[in-house]
This record gives structure tokens, C-alpha cells and sequence, in this order.
């Protein structure tokens, strides 16, 4: 299966932010990954308890993103500045709450809350996003945002 890349546009050249919007569930947080409005990939973490280390998701806001190289997953992205955590990662996995400890994983499909399938496939189309951008010396950004369903739809932050 051949990798399509899905470039950024050149008005915006110096930095690139992507959009998390984030639903939150008593079992997982389950959200969808946006670049200029458009869905990349869905995305699975823990739920919220307080950002607590291992077991909660990160808070919602900005953070820069970097490419690191993991013990465990290789290269990977890494969030930086998460207030109180670190180790912050976006990395493959299906299941929130056996294979995440506070990272943000990309799935294709959501199949329950924090759950999801496709995850490898997923991570290459946000990889296929953000390292030409860090490879060209640009920064990359992931805003995260929660989404109001009780409301009007619009974004809380």
C-alpha cells in the first residue's frame, strides 16, 4: 500500500498546527485529529483523572512537537512542555487503557471509549503530515481542544 503525503501549505510556512478535539468518556477520551479542518485520523487516550501520571490524558492546550527516538516505538512524536508529565508520545496503539500511560495514540475507526483499530495506519498519515514539516526546520504545533456536546457543538477550552 503506497503512502500519500499530505502536505502543508506554503502561506503558512514557520509553523504548522494540527487540532485535537477531544470527547471525554468515563472509560477513555476519544478524539479526532484535524490539519487545516480537514480529519487526519481519529485518536484514543485514557480518560481524564487530573493529569495524573500513567493514568490520566494531558491537558487540554498547546504543544510543540518534535521527532524523538523512543526505546519502545522507535521513532515517535513527542510532545513537549506538558505541564507536570513527561514522556508525553504519540504513538500506535488500540487499546487505552493496556497500552497507553498518558500518550495520544491515532486509530482509523473509534470502536469503543479509548479504543479503536488501525492504529499503525493511522500513525502514518499523521507522520506523513508532521515530519516533512520538521524535516524542512519548521515547528509543528498540536492544539488540543474538548468539544462541547451539550451545548452548541463549539469547542470549550
Amino acid at each position: 500500500m503506497e503512502r500519500t503525503c499530505i502536505m502543508y501549505s506554503t502561506l503558512n510556512k514557520g509553523y504548522l498546527t494540527l487540532q485535537l478535539e477531544r470527547e471525554y468518556l468515563p472509560h477513555g477520551t476519544n478524539g479526532t485529529l484535524y490539519l487545516y479542518g480537514k480529519p487526519i485520523c481519529h485518536t484514543i487516550e485514557l480518560p481524564w483523572r487530573d493529569n495524573r501520571r500513567n493514568v490520566s490524558c494531558i491537558p487540554e492546550g498547546r504543544y510543540r512537537l518534535v521527532r524523538s527516538l523512543g526505546r519502545r516505538f522507535h521513532y515517535c512524536i513527542r510532545l513537549l512542555d506538558v505541564p507536570g508529565r513527561s514522556g508525553i508520545l504519540i504513538h500506535p496503539a488500540n487499546d487505552a487503557a493496556t497500552e497507553l500511560r498518558g500518550c495520544i495514540a491515532p486509530v482509523t475507526t473509534h470502536t469503543g471509549a479509548g479504543k479503536g483499530v488501525y492504529s499503525r495506519v493511522a500513525m502514518e498519515r499523521v507522520e506523513d503530515v508532521v515530519y516533512p514539516v520538521l524535516a524542512e526546520g519548521e515547528d509543528v504545533w498540536l492544539e488540543v481542544l474538548s468539544v462541547d456536546h451539550s451545548a452548541t457543538g463549539n469547542f470549550v477550552r
